[in-house]
């Protein structure tokens, strides 16, 4: 199995939810739902397709280096753009929370080494 392989394989949803959860500041547990954290992090996954750097089809292991405020510009952006599916909108603060934890929780997996 390769190293990229076995990486796409330790990334698990459910996981980045509660590690996200856990890692909110205090005044923020309970302020989203599941839906609201999942489309915020499939929001930075996009970003990442966008950059290609989930590009299946690279032969070697490039270093990947994460502008995190093009990122969150990007991310805060498209939130705003679609927060009738959300059905409210978010504060930078809220973003960056949530995005700082999906960060955080990919740091624990190394996926960006």
């Amino acid at each position: 199995m390769s190293k990229e392989d076995k990486k796409v394989l330790e990334y698990d949803e459910d996981d980045s939810l509660r590690f996200i959860r856990e890692n909110l500041p205090e005044e923020m547990q309970d302020e989203f739902s599941d839906d609201e954290i999942n489309y915020v992090v499939d929001l930075i996954y996009d970003f990442y397709e966008e950059k290609g750097y989930l590009d299946e089809n690279e032969d070697d292991d490039p270093e990947i280096e994460i502008n995190e405020d093009e990122l969150l510009e990007y991310i805060i952006r498209n939130a705003r753009k679609n927060k009738e599916i959300l059905g409210r909108d978010y504060t930078n603060e809220q973003i960056e929370a949530i995005v700082a934890g999906e960060l955080a929780y990919c740091d624990t997996l190394n996926l960006f080494d």
